[in-house]
């Protein structure tokens, strides 16, 4: 009888063990046997200060279906889907995603994720910076209304000045012949040769002491840059070496073929106005862009830039006061 009653008790031990055991597998997460998906993330194309293409490819589900994916970014690294994201379908495979709503001239980490019942998968974190793009416009005292773009730290005009009267409205005197313009030693300005059609596109030509004037040449809120803010620009992009490729447009419809290593990418458009030097002759136009800084190098000298059609670089150079260049403003 206690034998019996002993493998009874096992017997019954057993059933129960394994009822248990049957009732813990029926509970068990349905999730556990899931894995996150496997995702990686598309190169990013189409930049410009606004927006840029995405994208990524889902290899794996995990077991599940992606019930959502597309891309994630942020100014900050990593990125996640707390941050900005596009939402950009269901199930595996690859996907285009379009990022919008960026601002101009700024570093974005993105990367693809995807989701399935287990949870989100992040694919590699790329970098880009967007363009500068165009921040608005300024108007000058004739009404000529100019584009104005960020680069780095500072707020630059993306064309050449073209007024014709000091900022209390006072006219900046012209109409010198080639003869008398090289002795000036008060402030004036030219269109090269005389066509004030093509002042339109290329600006005009000042002699130094019309930026210098206490009256201002610059609209309000602005300043023809110094010597030293022209540095801050050329090594924010990098060194004069590289910096004039940057800032050339591109094509050869203002500038001379080859144009070489203009890309841009800064918007700041820099087009070759050419210039009217101290022995009485215009040149460069198409193929040589000068602009003034306002800081003396002697007291008959004065720092400026040159870019060249055939160059990608941005010259630093001094140059007598009289000659006549182009000017760009930066902002206060």
């Amino acid at each position: 009888m206690i034998m019996n009653r002993r493998f009874g008790i096992l017997v019954y031990s057993l059933v129960m063990t394994g009822l248990l055991s049957m009732l813990v597998n029926s509970c068990a997460d349905p999730e556990a046997s899931i894995a996150l998906p496997v995702v990686s993330t598309d190169a990013v194309t189409n930049i410009t200060s606004t927006s840029a293409t995405c994208g990524g490819n889902i290899t794996s589900d995990g077991g599940a279906t992606i019930h959502s994916r597309g891309v994630c970014w942020s100014k900050w690294n990593p990125p996640t889907i707390f941050n900005k994201l596009t939402n950009d379908g269901s199930g595996d495979g690859g996907f285009t995603s379009n990022i919008t709503g960026l601002s101009g001239d700024s570093t974005y980490f993105v990367c693809a994720y995807a989701t399935n019942m287990s949870g989100t998968a992040y694919g590699k974190v790329i970098s880009f910076k967007t363009q500068p793009g165009s921040n608005g416009t300024v108007t000058d005292i004739d009404g000529n209304s100019y584009n104005y773009i960020t680069i780095g730290t500072q707020v630059w005009m993306a064309e050449n000045l073209k007024v014709t009267k000091y900022r209390d409205g006072s006219a900046i005197p012209n109409g010198f012949n080639l003869q008398t313009w090289g002795g000036l030693t008060s402030g004036a300005y030219l269109d090269y040769n005389d066509d004030p059609i093509g002042s339109n596109t290329y600006g005009r030509l000042y002699n130094w002491y019309a930026i210098n004037d206490s009256r201002d040449i610059a609209p309000v809120g602005w300043h023809v840059p110094t010597d030293s803010e022209w540095s801050v620009l050329t090594t924010y992009l990098g060194g004069e070496d590289i910096a004039g490729g940057k800032l050339k447009e591109t094509g050869t419809s203002h500038w001379e073929t080859p144009n070489y290593a203009a890309t841009n990418s800064t918007n700041f458009t820099a087009l070759p106005g050419g210039c009217c030097d101290t022995y009485d002759t215009y040149g460069g136009i198409y193929h040589s862009g000068y602009w003034w800084s306002s800081t003396e190098s002697t007291s008959s000298n004065a720092y400026y830039r040159l870019m060249y059609y055939a160059w990608g670089s941005t010259s630093r150079y001094a140059a007598d006061k009289a000659n006549g260049f182009s000017v760009r403003c930066i902002k206060d």
